[in-house]
């Protein structure tokens, strides 16, 4: 009688054994998400951070801004410095109006004398003089606008780098408004409201959690069988039980590790295998760090 009993639990061992294999996934892993550290961007006090962990943010989303009142003021500053400037340049048609009007008196005066002397009652020696007289009133006004140009030139020349300086605190301001860049889900919040931060401080770390990708390892005898682009079979273990879902291997490792501790025994840690991952539809049901199985189809 013992020995029967002895030989019904050893074959019933065997079976589940058996069993046991036959129900042995393909391969096994962690999910993992591409997590992004968004960092501040801007010096001073954070005046409003609106996100906790946990929240859904959209690209392009407004989450919080950093004190700019120094920058604004800084701006307008420049912009007070350039009225100045504009005001010291000269007027070139008001400096030379009186020199333009003393040329219109000189030419008409010349127009007269000339009809004069063709009915003999002017000398060319009036002439000459009033045609000198508006050379020289022409080279005046001539050097006058060129005097008045250069100089205008040279002021206006300190306007540009005052503008560059504009554009420089223009940018840096908007900096100030801290926009969420892509769409995801906010895992850790780093700094609070009312902290004094700094350019590439931490803020918060955000992830993309509508896709999560599993990452597997296989053996060198498996990696044949497996390409990228191919379904698989991801499973996961539920409260009542497993559950399947459906992946698509997006990237294969083209070289070889050891077998990670995380997943296997330490007899098999010698074992060289090779990383791919899996790129899974998450339903909210997936984490960060959650073990997973996959089966090749």
């Amino acid at each position: 009688m013992k020995r029967y009993l002895l030989y019904n639990i050893l074959g019933l061992l065997i079976f589940q054994g058996c069993n046991q294999d036959t129900d042995k996934a393909d391969a096994y892993g962690n999910f993992e998400a591409d997590e992004v550290i968004i960092s501040s961007e801007a010096n001073g006090k954070l005046l409003s951070f609106q996100i906790e962990e946990g929240n859904l943010l959209k690209a392009g989303q407004l989450i919080g801004y950093v004190d700019s009142i120094q920058l604004f003021l800084s701006k307008k500053q420049l912009q007070a410095n350039i009225e100045a400037i504009k005001a010291k340049t000269q007027n070139v048609l008001v400096q030379t109006d009186v020199l333009e009007k003393q040329k219109a008196n000189l030419l008409r005066e010349k127009n007269r004398v000339e009809k004069l002397l063709a009915d003999s009652a002017a000398t060319s020696k009036q002439y000459d003089d009033l045609a000198g007289q508006l050379d020289v009133v022409k080279k005046q006004i001539a050097a006058t606008k060129s005097q008045l140009t250069t100089a205008n030139r040279g002021l206006l020349s300190e306007i540009q780098p005052l503008k560059v300086k504009i554009e420089q605190l223009e940018d840096q301001i908007q900096k100030c408004v801290i926009i969420n860049p892509i769409s995801g889900t906010v895992l850790t919040k780093m700094a609070y409201e009312n902290e004094i931060t700094a350019f590439g401080k931490q803020l918060y770390k955000i992830a993309d959690l509508e896709y999560i990708t599993l990452r597997a390892y296989v053996s060198g005898q498996q990696i044949a069988d497996l390409k990228i682009g191919q379904e698989v079979t991801v499973k996961t273990d539920q409260n009542d039980g497993e559950k399947a879902h459906s992946g698509t291997v997006t990237w294969i490792s083209s070289s070889a590790e050891f077998t990670p501790k995380v997943i296997q025994t330490k007899e098999e840690r010698v074992n060289l295998v090779y990383a791919f991952k899996v790129r899974v539809k998450n339903n909210g049901e997936l984490k960060i760090g959650m073990p997973g199985e996959v089966e090749f189809k």
